[in-house]
């Protein structure tokens, strides 16, 4: 298995991420210098940012619902236990749930039930934002003052965060269009130009092509980043709501990125029913 962010992904951004190697460094004894942050010390760049280079993962259940949900059994009861679903706390703000309206809710209550072909994860489609942040897999953030590389390792999954002046998508897509700027030490990630067929979670919760997406990043500490995103759609929710959650760094020796392109595991529900049967 190989490091694919070194080859793949930072190879086919390389036009858009020129000045990725900025140099970390840790600032200390800042307190006479009136440039402390308010909480505990961080990790900073060599422009004096909040250092967020390194691979990234959240856990817990909001993948598979971002309300709260009890255990349950899985789809398939041969899996037994192996296949259960866990039991997990709502990320949505106040521990709540979702504003839908009445016939939004009834479309995600409709998705639920048909999971098992309808959720864009189960056929290795795109992930979307936010989701990508918090599925069962690492994902690596790679800084410079000009550009911010996320990549993920479902899908091979990635987005470059434009931290200049604001430009609009070219296009929809999976992963919408990214314009960062900092205020103070949080990161703030507007995201635009999504296409709308992404799923929030396994339970059926989706989007639009009018969802909009403001993600906020924030080291509590060099190894630990508090993540919000507040999600506004008039054609879904009654008012924007947020999620709230703790990203984990990884401090495994070699620690790396491996693969997953998980195609070949979809083609039989994508393509099967395409296969010519004999009789």
């Amino acid at each position: 298995m190989r490091n694919w962010v070194g080859r793949s992904v930072l190879a086919a951004s390389a036009a858009a991420v020129v000045s990725l190697a900025v140099i970390p460094v840790v600032l200390q004894g800042q307190a006479g210098r009136g440039a402390a942050p308010a909480g505990p010390r961080v990790p900073r760049t060599a422009d004096g940012k909040p250092n967020m280079n390194g691979i990234w993962q959240t856990f817990g259940g909001a993948n598979w619902n971002l309300e709260d949900h009890g255990a349950s059994a899985g789809p398939f009861f041969q899996e037994g236990a192996i296949g259960a679903i866990p039991a997990g706390q709502s990320v949505v703000e106040g521990g709540g749930d979702i504003p839908y309206t009445a016939a939004a809710l009834a479309k995600r209550n409709e998705n639920a039930r048909n999971r098992l072909t309808a959720d864009p994860e189960v056929k290795c489609y795109m992930p979307g934002i936010p989701r990508a942040n918090y599925m069962p897999y690492p994902f690596q953030i790679v800084q410079s003052p000009q550009n911010i590389l996320f990549a993920y390792e479902y899908a091979s999954a990635n987005r470059v965060v434009n931290m200049g002046k604001p430009t609009e998508a070219p296009v929809d897509s999976w992963m919408g269009w990214s314009n960062g700027k900092w205020e103070g030490d949080t990161l703030v990630v507007d995201v635009t130009g999504l296409n709308g067929n992404a799923w929030l979670d396994r339970a059926g919760n989706y989007t639009t092509d009018s969802t909009h997406v403001v993600e906020r990043f924030n080291l509590t500490d060099a190894d630990h980043m508090n993540y919000e995103a507040t999600i506004e759609d008039a054609k879904l929710y009654t008012k924007p709501w947020k999620i709230q959650l703790t990203l984990y760094k990884h401090m495994e020796k070699n620690f790396q990125l491996l693969e997953f392109k998980c195609v070949e595991f979809a083609e039989e529900m994508l393509y099967g029913h395409l296969r010519k049967r004999y009789n």
